[in-house]
């Protein structure tokens, strides 16, 4: 649970999911983000779904939440544009002074927000999960990973995270940044390092 004083009660965190084909898991994930808000009573959260261009029931069930729970707001996109164009539409229509982005799936635990939320209170503006490890990988796949990223860290001049995924909490700083950049053909998580800021990595994630 992250803890802070009472002149920060009002401190808005938008907790932004893509989701494309997620009809299966939306009513547990959206139980697991009550959680989390009820965990954090000091701030105040929105679950702003960016709908992907499912082709399942995904939008119908957002539609049904979003009536219900007035924190719970959801963008329709006109068809599928993959993930790095729904995390800038996220961006665009997030109202909190921090931007928590999630995947859908379930793969990445909502409850680590907590203590996202308590690194960016110490003053960090860009913390993200680093995986400890990565069960059910190959040998093969793990070096062509590394390989890729150990190229990429050579014609960068920024600093690579290779373990480092979109599972992040980003400061409203970082999150304007990265709005000023609008290619279409995306790669957010070389943007992450090229944008600066004070950068926080954790063993959050495992798997």
């Amino acid at each position: 649970m992250a803890t802070n004083n009472q002149s920060q009660a009002s401190k808005l965190i938008t907790i932004l999911i893509p989701a494309y084909n997620e009809q299966d898991v939306l009513g547990q994930l959206i139980s697991r983000l009550e959680d989390v808000r009820v965990s954090n009573v000091l701030y105040d959260f929105e679950f702003l779904f960016v709908n992907d261009g499912s082709d399942d029931e995904t939008i119908q069930l957002l539609q049904k939440y979003s009536e219900r729970t007035p924190y719970i707001r959801y963008i329709d996109l006109s068809r599928n544009f993959g993930k790095e164009i729904a995390m800038l539409a996220g961006f665009d229509y997030a109202k909190g002074e921090a931007v928590v982005i999630l995947d859908a799936d379930l793969q990445q635990p909502p409850e680590l927000i907590g203590e996202m939320i308590e690194w960016w209170e110490k003053g960090y503006e860009d913390i993200y999960a680093v995986r400890a490890k990565r069960d059910g990988e190959s040998r093969l796949k793990k070096w062509t990973s590394n390989a890729y990223f150990n190229v990429l860290q050579k014609i960068s001049s920024e600093e690579v995270y290779p373990l480092a995924g979109d599972f992040r909490l980003l400061d409203r700083k970082c999150v304007k940044a990265l709005q000023e950049l609008r290619e279409t053909e995306r790669y957010t998580k070389g943007m992450y390092g090229w944008i600066g800021f004070k950068k926080k990595g954790t063993d959050l994630l495992c798997g």
